[in-house]
């Protein structure tokens, strides 16, 4: 049997270490630790990688920490466009939501659709309407929103309307969570979740519910789920990328990762991810000031935000 390991991030879009107050690093560090321990306890109990990370992001995504389900960015309307994607190692099989309004639970649905993949992706009202008739929780668009996310839209719109958004910080832009896990039965999963960067054109969609791009599992290598500028994992693969350096230049799972976090991508924009590979090695790679980031296994628990 394979020992089983979790690993997560809540987006590199973290708070920057002078404007960490101790309440909110105290917040930002329970609600990881719940993810994880959720997440890892579905696999402890011999789960599948499948449904730990389901759990570890579905916690995520109802903690206002983390920009994903409530507490999500919104658009330049005000709505709350969200966006989910899973991936089984084992089978291949994926599925996504994109551009949701009323999924409580973005992650739910994804894993919903991947027991089928057909359809593998659906979008907006689409996409909420498969959900509620396939039994998982909606609600109104207005209930993701909070305060501090009414504050973020007002500001950047602001810095758009002074030209100064090019100075906003990574936690004022965007945020992601995801996880990858390797079960016992030595099967690799990822999952990925976000509400989108602050203030997007709507009907953006990023690359969260786009399978290869920020969101990848192949029992053969790994698993792998990104943050950070959508349209760069999408134009970069990232994923699948990592994957195939790993499948067809044997790479190791960290230098294929860290060739990407701090080579292509790093001169572009800010860009993280969490990946495990099929021997359970962890690698967590982040090119802005910092992530929100953990992995558990038998061996204890790491947590951190910034370079602890």
């Amino acid at each position: 049997m394979t020992r089983p390991v979790l690993a997560i991030h809540g987006g590199c879009g973290a708070i920057p270490r002078a404007d960490l107050t101790p309440e909110t690093d105290r917040a930002a560090r329970s609600a990881l630790r719940r993810a994880l321990e959720a997440g890892y306890a579905v696999l402890d109990s011999g789960g599948s990688a499948v449904d730990a990370v389901t759990a570890a992001v579905q916690i995520m995504e109802d903690d206002p920490v983390f920009n994903a389900g409530y507490g999500a960015a919104l658009n330049r309307d005000g709505v709350h466009e969200l966006d989910a994607s899973l991936m089984d190692g084992a089978t291949g099989q994926a599925g996504a939501v994109a551009g949701a309004q009323r999924i409580r639970n973005p992650v739910l649905a994804a894993h919903a659709l991947a027991a089928v993949s057909d359809p593998l992706l659906l979008i907006g009202p689409a996409a909420d309407a498969w959900a509620a008739a396939h039994g998982l929780e909606t609600v109104d668009n207005a209930q993701f929103t909070t305060p501090a996310r009414q504050a973020a839209l007002h500001t950047m719109l602001e810095r758009e309307r002074q030209g100064t958004q090019a100075s906003a910080t990574e936690q004022e832009k965007h945020g992601t969570v995801g996880a990858v896990a390797l079960d016992r039965q030595g099967h690799l999963a990822a999952a990925t979740s976000t509400g989108g960067y602050t203030a997007k054109p709507v009907g953006r969609v990023g690359d969260s519910p786009i399978i290869g791009a920020g969101t990848w599992a192949d029992d053969r290598t790994c698993a792998v789920s990104g943050t950070g500028k959508g349209e760069l994992f999408i134009r970069f693969a990232v994923g699948h990328d990592i994957h195939a350096r790993m499948l067809y230049g044997a790479q190791s799972l960290e230098t294929a990762a860290s060739g990407l976090i701090h080579g292509d991508l790093a001169a572009l924009g800010g860009a993280g991810l969490c990946a495990v590979d099929r021997t359970g090695t962890v690698t967590l790679p982040y090119n802005t000031e910092g992530m929100y980031r953990g992995w558990m296994s038998a061996d204890g628990q790491y947590v951190a935000i910034h370079e602890d």
